[in-house]
């Protein structure tokens, strides 16, 4: 009798437990499914301001080319949120010896995305634009990084020269597309990294002395400091 009871509680429990099982999955899924529209519709915006600030006067082309940018920055969303630092097994690097840190192992994730994914993209913005209103889109990419890093070079490398400025200006610009494709401003900056290191080693290579240019300016943005200082309390 006892067992007879015990059958009936458990069959009683799963009757009752799967309907509510049931309705709690789609109710999972249709948060997922609206959280992801909202998540793309923040997106197609930001290409459609990226775009609008252009100032084309052609809606025809304005469509298309929202239309390039919008699916290049989901699928780079996409692809970073499905491969994620986890996805890279730890080790070293090779060039510094050091552990590969998580943003090393997610630089590494997102840089495996599909070589179509970044050539859809300036296809699509070359077809329309002309070179220089695809770099104003690539700037929106990297909120401005060439321009800000290009003043910082002028800025510590005294008397720079017009073939210098140019080889450097040329590897911010490489840095800059190759970037594109990265979703976190972290992995931007790496990749912008690389860059100024192939900068400061063609200084180094070309009779400047990057170590002791830099030294002397940070030397000299210090001394600035103090001596404003000191005025503002005299």
């Amino acid at each position: 009798m006892k067992k007879t009871i015990n059958r009936c509680i458990v069959v009683a429990a799963v009757l009752f437990a799967s309907p509510a099982f049931c309705q709690e999955q789609p109710a999972k899924q249709t948060t997922e499914v609206d959280e992801k529209a909202k998540a793309d519709a923040e997106l197609e915006k930001k290409a459609a301001d990226w775009i609008a600030s252009l100032n084309l006067n052609d809606p025809a082309k304005e469509k298309r080319l929202t239309d390039v940018v919008a699916t290049h920055l989901k699928t780079t969303r996409d692809w970073h949120n499905e491969h994620p630092a986890s996805t890279v097994p730890a080790g070293i690097n090779p060039v510094t010896g050091k552990p590969l840190s998580d943003l090393d192992r997610q630089v590494i994730a997102d840089s495996a995305i599909p070589k179509t994914v970044h050539q859809d993209l300036m296809t699509g913005l070359q077809k329309d634009l002309d070179k220089k209103q695809v770099d104003a889109v690539l700037d929106k990419y990297t909120i401005g990084k060439v321009a800000f890093t290009m003043a910082g070079y002028k800025a510590i490398v005294p008397n720079l020269t017009a073939q210098e400025e140019e080889t450097i200006l040329g590897f911010l610009e490489q840095a800059r597309e190759q970037a594109i494709d990265y979703k976190s401003m972290k992995e931007i900056s790496v990749i912008f990294e690389i860059y100024k290191t192939k900068s400061e080693q063609y200084l180094n290579a070309n009779g400047r002395n990057w170590r002791e240019m830099y030294n002397a300016y940070t030397a000299a943005i210090k001394a600035k400091k103090a001596a404003d200082k000191k005025q503002a309390t005299n």
